[in-house]
């Protein structure tokens, strides 16, 4: 093949990509396009925007950066906005491109996007996403273990985690008409200005990203106290924050894997520096989980077979929206998340909680406002989260959180309820 397409995805960084890695070696030249998909700028079927102004400002500052660093390496990045399988043939005929090269998706509408391209072009998949390769775990994927624990176990015992490939020095691309990248207001997003009571402000891109690794990693030795510190709500270190990062792919679980081990010889080794790999792994199994279901992880009843009614009433579902349910624990959370795009991981299990088991709404509702706000939004963490806190996912308990008392062990004296209850903008 002379020339193919580099279609960039969920995967926004040259170090560590395999599509990039497979292109180059079997490829002349190359060129590199992203297309913004206009449906996951459309409402969704509860009327939330699919993609809120939060994530959208963080994937614009990501691919700022990587055309950034395609330019350095002698390239360039097309931006298209439309439907992938309608443009992509459009620029492989106008570049004179053989084939496709691109990241592998595991889930419903992204799935049938690569099923209608490949009718059209040679497009050729890889396993990107995952830190674990699917060629690498101990199981067939229609027979990996359904809870957590028994996949750690095979997986940590049996598999490995891949080297990280580097940057390559140079992509060889033909002239390259790219056209500027859209704005905020371009793409019609109102514009807005940050919240200063957020606990990071996140920037997207490659560069960013391995920024964030050196501050937490080795700057601070973060690391180093991950497992007593990530329960925490306020402030930018109590965890990682890597997730923005990991869901647009600025950079790949395995790099992360193994700067941790990294970190592990040259600092120290104990359950902390376990535990960051341990939760990257967690992210795995949500991706394998979608692998092996589909699109039931979409359904009301979830993976599991018992019938559950959802009700749905929007006055309600607006209360929890805006951080007026009256549970102070839960708003709290619920306007960090409106007005920052992020929430920490002990909010995200109390709100999806109390939205199931309190309020008995239709918790893909609630998947759906966190897929418009999230500035980390992955969709099989997502919804597998999510199908977790309805009970119809993997989990085999039904866990239900007692907000006041999560409140009373994660809040203890109210500091966090009071930022986002009682503390105006304005005041910080």
């Amino acid at each position: 093949m002379n020339r193919a397409i580099l279609w960039f995805r969920n995967d926004l960084r040259l170090s560590d990509h395999l599509p990039l890695q497979a292109v180059l070696a079997e490829v002349v030249d190359l060129v590199p396009v992203y297309v913004l998909d206009d449906r996951f700028l459309e409402a969704d079927e509860w009327g939330f925007q699919r993609t809120g102004p939060y994530r959208m400002q963080f994937i614009l500052e990501c691919l700022t950066d990587l055309r950034e660093h395609l330019r350095e390496l002698g390239s360039d990045l097309l931006f298209y906005r439309g439907r992938p399988e309608e443009i992509l043939p459009q620029v492989a005929e106008q570049y004179q491109c053989e084939g496709v090269y691109a990241s592998r998706t595991y889930t419903r509408d992204e799935l049938e996007v690569e099923e209608r391209l490949a009718t059209k072009m040679d497009l050729r998949l890889y396993h990107d996403s995952p830190m674990v390769h699917p060629d690498d775990v101990p199981f067939a994927i229609d027979r990996m273990p359904e809870v957590f624990t028994a996949f750690r176990k095979k997986v940590e015992k049996y598999s490995h985690v891949r080297e990280a490939i580097p940057s390559p020095k140079a992509i060889p691309s033909p002239a390259l008409e790219a056209a500027p990248l859209p704005t905020l207001t371009d793409l019609g997003y109102p514009a807005s200005a940050a919240d200063q009571r957020g606990v990071l402000p996140f920037k997207g891109g490659a560069l960013a990203a391995w920024e964030r690794v050196e501050h937490y990693f080795w700057n601070t030795e973060q690391l180093s106290v991950y497992k007593e510190t990530r329960n925490g709500l306020i402030g930018a270190d109590y965890s990682s924050k890597f997730s923005p990062w990991l869901a647009q792919g600025c950079i790949s679980a395995r790099a992360i894997f193994h700067e941790v081990e990294k970190y592990q010889q040259e600092v120290t080794k104990n359950q902390s520096t376990y535990w960051l790999q341990f939760e990257l792994l967690w992210r795995d199994f949500f991706k394998y989980t979608a692998m092996r279901y589909g699109r039931r992880i979409f359904w009301p009843n979830g993976i599991k077979d018992q019938r559950r009614k959802w009700g749905y009433r929007p006055q309600v579902m607006q209360r929890w929206i805006d951080g007026e349910t009256g549970d102070d624990f839960v708003d709290a959370n619920m306007r960090e998340l409106r007005q920052t795009g992020f929430m920490s991981n002990r909010g995200r299990q109390n709100v999806a909680s109390y939205l199931v088991h309190k309020l008995n709404l239709d918790w893909r509702a609630g998947a759906a406002w966190f897929e418009s706000l999230l500035i980390d939004y992955d969709v099989t963490s997502n919804y597998g989260n999510w199908i977790s806190a309805a009970g119809v996912g993997n989990d085999p308990r039904d866990r239900i959180f007692n907000t006041k008392r999560q409140a009373d062990m994660y809040d203890k004296k109210g500091a966090y309820r009071d930022l986002w209850l009682r503390q105006s903008v304005d005041s910080q």
